[in-house]
């Protein structure tokens, strides 16, 4: 799909919505291919004025392999099918697949007066927030940026900052297939434990908690 396709597509079947507290829309994408979306946060930081509102977008991906800029090639899969691709955000290699609910946070850091460690301090709260609405304990692990149940990694971020404004944003294990992380060494972590809110009891589906997380983002954006 290309990128034009992406944009017009998703902005006209995704509900945009703000909600009472927050000025950042809200879309909603469904599935869409890792290049298409990446390439459409590209295109959007790039064309956007002073006066563009922020936007969340909310979706899951096909089966994908994605490292940051700062990969390893030790920590890469070997001999999987699933493709990989280097991208522009921060943080080293994770996986995306159905049953990961992805928020991403396209944030004009420079107008809301945020700095990129504040920016994902607030994206780590909101999910262990949200969480906690679900009866499951998270907390953050000092010097690993995500968030963790029981010492496994639930959810995973990593961002990038072009003319101010910031884009990809944080991945939480909602439903999901986790045998793929166990062929990488999850965000440079050699038997780094993931987990997944299914597996604590939490019966809420990929979309209902993206859903939940764009709009806690949304509002901790706006009550700073």
């Amino acid at each position: 799909m290309k990128t034009e396709e992406f944009v017009s597509a998703g902005m006209k079947r995704g509900r945009a919505a703000a909600s009472e507290r927050a000025t950042a829309l809200l879309r909603h994408l469904g599935s869409t291919e890792y290049a298409a979306s990446w390439e459409a946060m590209r295109r959007f930081t790039a064309e956007r004025g002073a006066g563009t509102p922020d936007e969340l977008w909310v979706l899951e991906h096909p089966p994908v392999y994605t490292s940051g800029i700062a990969g390893r090639p030790e920590h890469f899969p070997k001999g999987s099918n699933i493709p990989l691709v280097r991208s522009d955000r921060g943080g080293q290699i994770t996986y995306h697949g159905p049953g990961q609910a992805i928020v991403y946070t396209l944030v004009d850091l420079e107008r809301r007066r945020l700095t990129v460690r504040a920016m994902v301090a607030l994206i780590e709260q909101a999910v262990i927030e949200v969480l906690a609405q679900c009866g499951v304990r998270a907390q953050r692990k000092p010097g690993a940026p995500g968030v963790y149940v029981e010492g496994a990694k639930i959810a995973a971020l990593g961002l990038r900052v072009r003319r101010g404004g910031c884009y990809h944003g944080v991945a939480l294990n909602v439903d999901m297939d986790l045998a793929p992380f166990s062929a990488i060494d999850p965000c440079g972590y050699p038997g780094l434990a993931v987990t997944q809110t299914s597996a604590h009891g939490v019966a809420a589906s990929a979309q209902e908690l993206g859903e939940a997380l764009a709009r806690r983002i949304a509002q901790l954006l706006e009550s700073r």
